[in-house]
């Protein structure tokens, strides 16, 4: 099996070798996005979407039930397209929530699992990794859809607010925000591109691609797992999973993003 960190680092050495580092940045990125390309066909993703297939029809918890009647938004058990609308605020909690969230509340009424098994657990160990899973396959079922945010209802305009509070809002020993890696035109880190998160088109492509298998370290991440490890090398406090700050957030990046095209799960770094 080839080793995708393998290959992506014999690739940087051997463009460094012959060409000047600006050039060689346009064209490792170039074979970056190549290689993810072709990574599409067979999006391992697929995999953890299967295990939450099968998560999603199985018996579980106190109650010995599935997810299958489970309501994302559109009605009982239907998934597909229902990423596409989330987060958004839901009148049987009377909360706005994202995918993983409204996921706790139909694991904690149909099945009996107490959401802070979730909550608690490692990133992808325990009920997170059942989490990854679960997420993986519902939005693979709004792969191709438009995002589509209901603006409406107050609660989703408060939390829009909040949300554009938090991306701008400087923190941690470097006083990082959001927008110092994700307002502006053409940044990168390293050899990744840096969508400008301000705009419909930027939030499109990083909201749109998200969640994702990452590369790098050969794992699903949810949208939770990436908004965390932002906050993590900001080198500032970790919200809690599924805290309003990390809805809020979501709520500001998916309305920026609305009537783009969702493509996932997608492929990153």
């Amino acid at each position: 099996m080839v080793n995708p960190q393998k290959s992506i680092r014999l690739a940087l050495l051997a463009g460094l070798a012959v060409v000047p580092l600006a050039q060689a940045g346009d064209e490792l990125l170039d074979g970056i996005n190549a290689y993810r390309e072709a990574l599409a066909d067979g999006n391992p993703s697929e995999l953890v979407a299967a295990e939450g297939e099968e998560l999603w029809k199985m018996p579980r918890g106190p109650k010995n039930a599935s997810l299958e009647q489970c309501d994302l938004g559109l009605g009982p058990g239907v998934i597909k397209g229902a990423s596409a609308q989330l987060p958004r605020f839901f009148k049987d909690t009377g909360k706005v929530q994202d995918l993983e969230t409204r996921l706790m509340t139909c694991m904690e009424t149909l099945q009996g699992i107490d959401p802070q098994a979730v909550v608690k657990a490692g990133w992808l160990k325990g009920e997170k990794e059942k989490m990854a899973a679960l997420v993986a396959y519902v939005v693979t079922a709004s792969n191709g859809h438009k995002i589509r945010i209901d603006m409406r209802p107050p609660e989703m305009k408060k939390m829009y607010e909040m949300g554009k509070l938090a991306f701008y809002y400087r923190t941690g020993p470097m006083d990082f925000s959001c927008a110092t890696c994700h307002g502006d035109q053409g940044k990168r880190i390293r050899m990744q591109e840096l969508p400008d998160l301000r705009t419909q088109a930027g939030a499109a492509s990083g909201w749109g691609s998200w969640p994702a298998y990452r590369v790098s370290n050969g794992q699903f991440w949810t949208m939770q797992h990436r908004l965390n490890d932002c906050f993590r090398q900001q080198r500032t406090a970790e919200p809690i999973y599924g805290s309003d700050a990390t809805i809020a957030l979501s709520v500001y990046l998916a309305a920026t993003a609305n009537g783009g095209k969702v493509v996932t799960p997608g492929i990153k770094r």
